[in-house]
């Protein structure tokens, strides 16, 4: 398990929520809008959108609304005391966005996005999707709302995130595979940018994560609030305080922004990212952007990004779909800038044990990229002691990574009942 360095720390003041990003659309150095000039006016169409409906008590109410009858929300905050007892150290909670309807945290954003898309009038909605849980997610919100639906999706994360694809299809959705580049997520937000610039006029595009130009970190980061908004409130209920720490896997990271957003001007918390180091960092088959990555320009924004030696985006690798992209939210890449977040990162095999783990000990198969934050409680429990309470946010759920484990298990000559 490796770590990035960490810069000194900021007044938290400096942190205010409604100053990130500015009116730039600018994270300190990071995000801005890197974007041919076709897409110019439809960005401006949405942040105005966005600023107008999140300002309008009906669209809040009809969110909540939905969040709470469509979603069912609130999400539990779980004491995993088996987990607990194993490390012998902090009081691990898990917060149980796989308890979602679709299994994950996505399902948030999607439904905030189709409200904006039906406010401004377009019946078409484009989405891409590594994992396919943002995939499902929007597919579900279009049927809940009568839009047409097509996600791009790397035929590579096609294979391995089968039993996705079929419940995007069956929620009629049209997916299309993209077979140029990785054929992974990176490819297939590119390709979806592209039908973008075709169809702008008609068409609204579903970005999935904190990433791309702005406003979407901004309104993702939005739709995403309610993770640690809750988590604030049920910490009070359980304990009568704030938590020790937040630890959440992070590819692009919107389940890490949105359960770190509410805390992050609380000084006394630890905020800590948990990217994909692959087969090892000290290899070239890794995500892990913010520990090894550089700063450069990908899908409109300004980040920390994977590149080589002559700036060309390097190809990243992850047994978890949902993490195997070599660049990350701009805010993610200030917040690490500033030293208000810790980002570190874990490989696939020790993902793997943990999936197994979780399963065995709290009865909670957790998705692929949510094992990579279950990874590092093997680091991070010792450093804390028996009165101190780690937060971690349980993104999506692991049906749809069987395969990808049982197969991962088979080639090293394992079996499920001996790994257990």
């Amino acid at each position: 398990m490796t770590q990035t360095p960490l810069a000194p720390r900021v007044n938290a003041a400096a942190l205010d929520p409604h100053l990130r990003p500015d009116t730039q659309g600018r994270f300190g150095q990071f995000g801005g809008q890197f974007v041919p000039e076709t897409l110019m006016s439809a960005l401006t169409e949405l942040e105005q959108a966005f600023e107008q409906h999140w300002g309008d008590p009906s669209f809040r109410a009809e969110f909540q609304s939905l969040l709470r009858d469509f979603v069912g929300r609130p999400s539990p905050l779980y004491f995993a005391r088996r987990l607990t007892e194993h490390y012998g150290g902090p009081q691990i909670y898990l917060k149980r966005e796989d308890l979602n309807h679709t299994g994950a945290h996505k399902i948030n954003n999607a439904l905030g996005q189709a409200l904006l898309t039906v406010r401004m009038g377009k019946k078409r909605v484009i989405a891409e999707t590594g994992a396919g849980q943002h995939g499902v997610a929007t597919a579900t919100v279009c049927a809940r709302f009568g839009l047409e639906c097509v996600v791009y999706m790397g035929v590579l994360d096609m294979e391995r995130q089968a039993p996705n694809v079929q419940r995007m299809r069956m929620l009629g959705a049209e997916v299309r595979g993209v077979e140029s580049g990785t054929r992974t997520l990176k490819d297939a937000l590119s390709e979806a940018i592209r039908d973008w610039v075709t169809n702008v006029e008609t068409t609204h595009y579903v970005i999935g994560t904190v990433a791309g130009p702005h406003p979407y970190p901004k309104l993702v980061r939005a739709f995403h609030d309610v993770i640690g908004q809750e988590t604030r409130q049920q910490c009070q209920e359980k304990w009568g305080g704030l938590p020790d720490v937040l630890l959440a896997c992070v590819g692009g990271g919107s389940n890490a922004l949105g359960l770190f957003n509410e805390f992050v001007r609380e000084p006394t918390v630890r905020l800590i990212g948990i990217e994909a180091a692959g087969e090892g960092i000290q290899t070239s088959r890794h995500a892990a952007t913010l520990t090894r990555g550089r700063v450069g320009v990908l899908h409109g924004a300004m980040s920390y990004l994977l590149q080589d030696e002559e700036g060309q985006v390097q190809e990243a690798h992850s047994i978890s779909a949902g993490l195997d992209y070599p660049g990350v939210g701009p805010e993610h890449s200030y917040l690490k800038e500033i030293g208000r977040a810790e980002y570190y990162a874990v490989t696939d095999d020790e993902a793997v044990e943990a999936l197994l783990m979780a399963s065995r000990l709290e009865g909670i198969i957790p998705a692929l990229e949510t094992a990579h934050a279950f990874a590092y409680l093997e680091t991070l429990a010792p450093q804390l002691g028996p009165e101190q309470r780690v937060v971690l946010n349980c993104s999506g759920r692991g049906d749809k990574d069987l395969n990808t484990v049982f197969n991962y298990l088979r080639q090293r000559g394992r079996s499920l009942t001996e790994s257990l």
